[in-house]
């Protein structure tokens, strides 16, 4: 009898395999569910579109400095303003810019006294006027932000300072102020604002200003000497690199120049007149610091988690930092103790047609929530303004709408999609500059040591300062960021700007030709070379090709690297080779505070409308390298220093007219800028974003900003509506794949049972 014989594939017992059929169906079910779940490209969370938030974007790194004696650079006042509120600040729509009380009730005039003590008339000369004293009423009512350093217990003791120390438990991993069990808050008083114009005599942070402060308020340079005993008393016996220093409490020393006789009043005395006090008075430098603040950061521990001032920024006004991940995302929410104030009413011509005045009288900020997000590049950032997914491109940065406008010039389809899409674009011209600086530290381009060398370096500056044609680079090339050439420090629309007035030009770089400023030859600037010590671009006495290193404050990515290939060309012009040392701005900040940069590209948008505020920056005492002040050049002449301390004193008036053509004159001889460009401004906006208004002066803009939440989302589903065909062909293949699958599946089910089959 025969036995029955089985298919051969029976008697294997091991794993059975999936159809070949099937794993490529399964895989088209799985890249199918990815398009269907993967076709929202929107980078926020689900329905963040439809909240009372402004979307906008920061580059490169998180801010250094959101302490307000320290903060002192353009990318941290987007914060800062937003959070601290100074006793002044400007009305957002009336232009020329005029100071209105924020923290104070009032702006005041100060009262003039004489050497006796005895008062002076309001009109007094300069030369009469011993002292300057400004009594600030202080706003009642207003409260600080919800923050654990106000905390109390049920016996009215702070539940995290000194008094109770923190412990190691209590701190634990805590990243944010607001992990703390307890939050509180209180009161803004004078003594808060007096509290803050004593900090600026600290050693332990960088102050950039003090060096203005302390020739003004009475009594605060010998503050600073104090200061300096005492923190020394301190820190005995304490290791140098200590991150938290035992808290240095101002309060325990008075100051003559800063005192509050009264809860609400705040008293500063300066010495002589200072009319550009006022101004100081409208930015952090001045807002109100409670004392509890900077105790509760002083605690071990603290600096470690990222716990301080710099990030975690304590102040009264319409916001709150919420989120802080570095170089990463910041949140900043409505701060809910806020005082409250009304959109103006009032502004300029054309401010209705605008729709800037449709607000007027309603409380503000209109908006609950700040979410800022980096952005490394620049076309990532304008691809997503242009899908919706940024409100604005960046909160502070005055080139975007000019930007935007040169790609609607360059292109009619991008001119009409922007047409399109109701983008605005509003623009301006304002106070601000950008210039080529020269570190006068430094051995080769600085001061010289003997009369002989520094005339030598001098011309080299100016061969320099010919050769970089700023006409061709930021006025035909770069006109997405463009301007008109600068012939000095000070931009038009300040008093005692000459800048397009009558024949003022800089003669060290152009000629007058026929009613117009021409710069000069090439062949000009090889000669002053030859006299420099270097024909040919070579060092005279060894034959060494001469190589300068230009210390950039970005990182080069695209958009900077055409920039920075154009400027190392004007330098080859004269046979000078330029290295590009790139950073980003925290690196080329410290970079600067060492001494260790040579040429650097600079800029500066104005403080506050006056003169005095650019010329500032080429004033010797706040070298940068000497003093932490805004002096990058580290320039120093007697002569211009002399005139400034002057011009200080002055009301707008031929005296002060007189002084400002001095001093513009010995800066154009002695270069320690190459004057570069004044800078076309403009901002970008989405149309579901209201009271948009140019400004480089107003920085607490986001308070008078109002989205349209429901408008965003619709233009973002709109304008990032999925491309249907490719799910469509996935539909198809996945029924032709299932037929297939099938099919297939059938067949082997036909073969198998054909060989497993008894055979007679």
């Amino acid at each position: 009898m025969r036995g029955v014989t089985l298919a051969p594939s029976l008697h294997r017992r091991g794993p059975r395999r999936w159809p070949a059929a099937w794993c490529t169906l399964l895989a088209l079910l799985g890249m199918l569910g990815m398009l269907l779940t993967g076709c929202n490209n929107n980078p926020y969370p689900l329905g963040a579109e439809r909240e009372n938030t402004l979307f906008y974007s920061f580059d490169e790194r998180s801010p250094r400095y959101l302490d307000p004696t320290a903060s002192y650079s353009n990318p941290e006042s987007a914060y800062t303003m937003q959070v601290y509120e100074p006793p002044y600040g400007y009305h957002y729509l009336k232009r020329p810019y005029e100071l209105i009380p924020k923290a104070a009730a009032q702006v005041v005039k100060p009262r003039y006294l004489d050497r006796n003590g005895q008062p002076l008339a309001d009109d007094a000369p300069a030369e009469a006027i011993a002292e300057s004293v400004y009594d600030i009423p202080i706003r009642p009512g207003m409260r600080y932000q919800p923050h654990p350093a106000f905390a109390v217990d049920e016996q009215g003791r702070h539940r995290y300072h000194s008094e109770q120390p923190l412990g190691a438990a209590q701190l634990g991993q805590k990243r944010s102020p607001f992990e703390f069990a307890h939050l509180g808050t209180r009161e803004v008083v004078a003594e808060d604002f007096v509290y803050a114009l004593k900090r600026h005599a600290t050693t332990r942070i960088e102050t950039p200003v003090f060096a203005v402060f302390s020739e003004y308020v009475i009594g605060l340079k010998a503050y600073a000497d104090l200061i300096k005993r005492e923190d020394a008393k301190l820190l005995a016996g304490l290791p140098e690199d200590l991150r938290d220093k035992p808290f240095l409490d101002f309060r325990r020393w008075p100051l003559a120049g800063a005192t509050a006789p009264g809860k609400h009043l705040l008293r500063i005395r300066l010495k002589g007149k200072y009319p550009q006090w006022n101004y100081w008075l409208a930015l952090p430098f001045t807002a109100p610091m409670p004392w509890e603040a900077d105790a509760f950061y002083a605690q071990p521990g603290m600096s470690e988690m990222g716990l301080s001032l710099n990030q975690w920024p304590v102040g009264s006004g319409p916001y709150m930092m919420a989120e802080f991940i570095r170089d990463r995302r910041h949140v900043l929410v409505r701060n809910p103790e806020f005082h409250g104030e009304t959109y103006p009413c009032d502004g300029m011509p054309g401010d209705r047609e605008a729709g800037l005045l449709d607000d007027c009288g309603k409380p503000m900020p209109f908006i609950d929530k700040l979410y800022v997000t980096i952005e490394k590049e620049k076309v990532a950032r304008k691809e997503k303004f242009k899908q919706g997914y940024l409100d604005v491109p960046e909160i502070e940065r005055p080139e975007w709408g000019v930007d935007f406008r040169n790609d609607a010039d360059d292109s009619e389809a991008v001119a009409a999609l922007f047409k399109q899409r109701g983008f605005q674009f509003p623009v301006m011209t304002d106070i601000s500059n950008w210039y080529l600086g020269f570190n006068m530290l430094d051995p080769v381009v600085g001061k010289g040591a003997t009369p002989e060398e520094d005339a030598r370096h001098r011309k080299l500056r100016q061969a320099i300062a010919i050769a970089v044609d700023w006409e061709e680079g930021y006025g035909r090339i770069f006109k997405h960021k463009g301007g008109e050439a600068a012939h000095g420090p000070l931009p038009p629309g300040l008093f005692g700007s000459r800048e397009g007035q009558g024949n003022f030009h800089n003669p060290v770089t152009h000629r007058w030709i026929d009613g117009k400023a021409v710069r000069r030859s090439i062949a000009e600037a090889r000669q002053l070379l030859v006299e420099a010590g270097y024909p040919g671009g070579r060092e005279a006495v060894s034959g060494k090709p001469l190589v300068l290193n230009y210390d950039f404050q970005r990182a080069v990515t695209p958009e900077f690297k055409s920039e920075n290939d154009w400027m190392a060309k004007q330098f080859a012009k004269l046979g000078i080779q330029l290295e590009i040392r790139a950073t980003d701005f925290n690196q080329y900040q410290d970079k600067t505070l060492r001494g260790k940069h040579q040429i650097f590209w600079g800029g500066w948008l104005a403080d506050y409308p006056d003169a005095e505020n650019f010329l500032y920056l080429l004033y010797g005492p706040i070298g940068r390298s000497k003093s932490q002040g805004d002096n990058y050049t580290n320039y120093e002449n007697a002569e211009f220093d002399a005139l400034y301390r002057q011009l200080q004193a002055q009301d707008d008036g031929p005296v002060k007219q007189a002084l400002i053509d001095k001093m513009v004159a010995i800066v154009q001889q002695d270069s320690p800028w190459c004057f570069g460009y004044f800078p076309w401004g403009g901002l970008a906006f989405q149309q579901w974003v209201h009271n948009g208004k140019p400004s480089i002066l107003i920085r607490d803009m986001a308070k008078y900003y109002r989205v349209d939440a429901n408008t965003r989302a619709a233009r973002q589903a709109e304008w990032n509506a999925p491309v249907r065909w490719p799910l469509a062909l996935g539909a198809l293949a996945l029924l032709a794949a299932v037929w297939l699958a099938r099919r297939s599946f059938k067949a082997r089910e036909t073969a198998t049972a054909r060989r497993a089959a008894p055979q007679a």
